[in-house]
């Protein structure tokens, strides 16, 4: 047993400065065996010096073993031992347990400032609760208002997304110190709260002046993902009136933020500003060139780094990953993926996630998941990155079942996953799904959380609770441009273009400027409501009174909006008058609107333009051929077609989704492979033969011409949005409302049917197809049949 004795200084400093000079677990066992050799063991310095650098060379079990042969070790070294399992929290866990039950000794605010430190970088619901634990404790013991314990407890809360704890335990704190207020903001940083995180710096500036290089360099990083770059000038001149301007790491945030807002000339000066760059510097550069498409430059300064001896690191290949992702360079990817493998750091999870997100969006969705797979080391990030590939690559049924296996593992979401998540609900129309997951976002409380608000009224508006999204609008404290773009869109969607104007109305009051996409989204509102005066006017407005150059999208609203209200040669004159060249999207937008108004003449000029300029897209085509089907003329839709077989032209198939009790059901033209096919097709005879009493007749100007009048009627019968308003009626209680969404635009026919269905039934049928919300009710529809 090792007890203490006092020994002559010269030989404990002889062993501490070889203790510390030691750098291989090699060398420290040497030393530790010269220590016994000289009697020296019983020196608890000593070995409080030797655990400590065990702990740094990760020899954590050897750590234990010495510690646990010491008599009456004191309450440093079991911080000491506390604090080197970081990474093992667990077994700090357990070290703690062991001071408190086997000892007299008392835990300090450095225990509790250690201990709640190392559970903080897992993130479990294990750990959140462990941590709530200590901070009880560590209230109980009388260090609950402490500044280290204080920063400790506001970085655990922080990693769990619980800010309103976070807010407690600083306000708690009479003088908070730098790190403190640094943990706040860096915290915030980190969820995603760019806002929130700079207003807290500008209360520290107000409240003190003590803010440092650290905090600037955070606040730049927040600054930087807001793309604000005069509030980072602003902060860039507080830098310069402190003195802090030239540190490496204010300098490094500042290419951050110039990178992100575009100016990447003053990016790369500020670089060449840095008189030593470290490898953040270098990195945060090549993440620069990389976001702004400078692939070459990118790749340039990668290669420099290289000569120069430096060590990538993984941040340096997450900065060059996504380099060739925008040019579609599969090829390069994969050379850098090698490299990745080469270099040892492809299974890092910062690497492996930028490579999962990189392939997911070149569309190598299954290379994707292989990595994921193949990772053993899966962070929060990593599945995040691929529960959104699966959504960008419209495989929502894949998100929604890897987030279920990531709650089976008792991995807590944080906002990132919810917004992936609430995207996947929005493309699917899963309602059920996305109410689910609103309910998890207040049991995690996310609500106060912007993008994770916004992202759950973009999927009320796209899954037909325009009502609720409102709801939810109305109850935000705080919005932004993308939450008013949201709200805009949705009724956009749903056709209701007077609330859509309101809302903008209301956006430019508040003092928010209006941005392209919020232009685009009033535009598509004006369009599907018909409002041609206030389209013209928002039109102009966007140039004369915002400033904004109009692009081929804006344009191509301008010509929907007239083309949609009858007005085919005002749509034609606009179109000729433009000073750009005229696109796919605004010839495009003409032939829809021929389509609407079975205008053949003018669409045989958009399409011939259209299939110069677009000759591979087969939706033309077809759009052509119905043109000429419904004026009869068999012979051009018949030689179109032949167009499209002769040149291979694939037409997505036509599908519609029904969501019943949380699970979608997908049904396509024809369908006989559900399990209930026998009594979904009795009851559309049923609801048929009641419709045709009723008057309808169903209509197959669109079908082919070649075949009898009776066979045509059995083609558009089975379409699949009958099959699931079907299945809908069977699945669900008299009086209640059907929500269906098709893929592809809802042809005549089925609108007249779904017309006379909620007429017949007296139900609210809800339907979302590839342009548009429909609302039936009563026999009528919210498009006025104009879609």
């Amino acid at each position: 047993m090792i007890c203490s004795r006092a020994i002559a200084p010269k030989d404990r400093n002889f062993f501490l400065s070889l203790i510390n000079q030691a750098t291989t677990l090699s060398s420290l066992n040497q030393t530790h065996a010269q220590i016994i050799h000289h009697n020296l063991f019983n020196d608890q310095i000593t070995i409080t010096k030797l655990i400590q650098k065990l702990l740094h060379l990760n020899a954590t079990s050897q750590a234990k073993l010495i510690f646990t042969k010491i008599d009456e070790p004191d309450l440093f070294l079991y911080n000491v031992l506390i604090k080197g399992f970081r990474k093992r929290p667990f077994d700090s866990l357990s070290v703690y347990n062991t001071l408190l039950q086997k000892t007299s000794l008392k835990p300090d605010n450095f225990t509790y400032s250690f201990l709640i430190a190392a559970f903080s970088g897992f993130p479990s619901s294990m750990s959140e609760k462990v941590g709530i634990l200590l901070h009880g404790h560590a209230v109980v013991s009388g260090f609950g208002a402490d500044v280290f314990v204080g920063s400790a407890l506001v970085d655990i809360y922080m990693s769990f997304s619980r800010f309103t704890n976070a807010y407690k335990v600083f306000d708690g704190i009479t003088e908070p110190d730098t790190v403190l207020w640094n943990t706040v903001i860096s915290g915030l940083a980190k969820n995603c709260c760019f806002d929130k995180s700079l207003l807290v710096f500008r209360n520290m500036v107000k409240r003190t002046r003590q803010f440092d290089s650290t905090t600037l360099s955070v606040v730049l990083s927040g600054v930087a993902e807001l793309q604000e770059l005069r509030t980072g000038m602003m902060v860039q001149a507080l830098g310069l009136k402190v003195g802090c301007h030239f540190n490496e790491h204010v300098l490094t945030g500042l290419v951050s933020l110039y990178s992100k807002c575009g100016d990447i000339l003053t990016a790369r000066c500020l670089f060449e500003l840095i008189v030593k760059p470290d490898l953040i510097a270098y990195n945060s550069m090549i993440s620069g060139f990389t976001c702004n498409n400078e692939a070459g430059l990118s790749v340039q300064l990668f290669r420099k780094l290289l000569l120069l001896g430096y060590k990538v690191s993984s941040s340096t290949m997450v900065g060059l990953i996504p380099v060739f992702y925008p040019f579609g360079h599969l090829d390069l990817t994969r050379a850098i993926h090698a490299f990745c493998v080469k270099s040892g750091i492809v299974f890092n999870s910062s690497v492996s996630t930028a490579l999962t997100t990189v392939y997911s969006r070149l569309n190598e969705i299954e290379f994707a998941r292989k990595l994921f797979d193949e990772s053993p080391d899966k962070t929060l990030e990593s599945w995040n990155a691929m529960i959104s590939g699966y959504a960008q690559n419209g495989q929502t049924e894949m998100a929604i079942s890897l987030f279920r296996e990531m709650q089976k593992l008792d991995i807590r979401p944080n906002p990132v996953t919810i917004t992936s998540i609430l995207s996947a609900c929005a493309q699917l129309g899963a309602l059920g799904l996305g109410k689910w997951v609103h309910d998890l976002i207040k049991k995690e409380c996310f609500e106060s959380n912007i993008y994770v608000s916004t992202a759950l009224i973009d999927m009320y508006t796209k899954c037909g609770s325009i009502e609720e999204a409102r709801s939810l609008f109305d109850t935000m404290q705080e919005k932004n441009v993308v939450t008013w773009n949201a709200m805009i869109s949705g009724y956009g969607l749903h056709g209701r273009g007077h609330e859509a104007l309101m809302v903008f109305d209301e956006m430019l009051l508040s003092g928010v400027s209006p941005t392209g996409v919020t232009f685009l989204s009033i535009l598509y509102a004006c369009s599907h409501a018909g409002l041609v005066e206030e389209g013209e006017r928002i039109f102009r407005s966007m140039v004369d009174d915002h400033g904004f150059k109009p692009k081929s999208e804006h344009y191509a609203s301008m010509v929907d909006i007239l083309g949609r209200a009858g007005k085919l040669e005002n749509a034609l004159e606009f179109i000729t008058r433009m000073p750009i060249d005229p696109g796919p999207a605004e010839w495009g937008a003409l032939l829809g609107a021929c389509m609407i108004h079975k205008n053949a003449n003018l669409a045989r000029l958009a399409s011939d333009r259209l299939f110069e300029l677009d000759p591979e897209n087969v939706g033309y085509h077809v759009l052509l051929s119905n043109i000429y089907s419904t004026n009869q003329n068999y012979s051009q839709a018949a030689s179109l077609r032949q167009v499209v077989k002769k040149k291979n032209l694939a037409k997505t198939p036509g599908c519609t989704l029904i969501e019943v009790k949380g699970h979608p059901h997908v049904f396509t033209s024809s369908d006989q492979s559900h399990p209930q096919a026998k009594a979904i097709y009795a009851m559309l005879e049923k609801i048929m033969g009641r419709m045709k009493d009723a008057g309808y007749l169903a209509e197959t100007d669109t079908a082919l011409h070649d075949v009898e009048e009776e066979e045509k009627e059995l083609m558009v019968k089975v379409h699949s949005e009958k099959l699931a308003i079907a299945f809908g009626l069977i699945m669900s209680k008299e009086g209640e409302e059907i929500r269906i969404i098709k893929n592809l635009r809802v042809c005549l026919d089925c609108h007249n049917f779904t017309k006379f269905v909620s007429r017949i039934t007296e139900r609210v049928i809800i339907v979302r197809d590839a342009n548009r919300f429909h609302h039936f009710e009563n026999g009528a529809c919210s498009c006025g049949d104009y879609w």
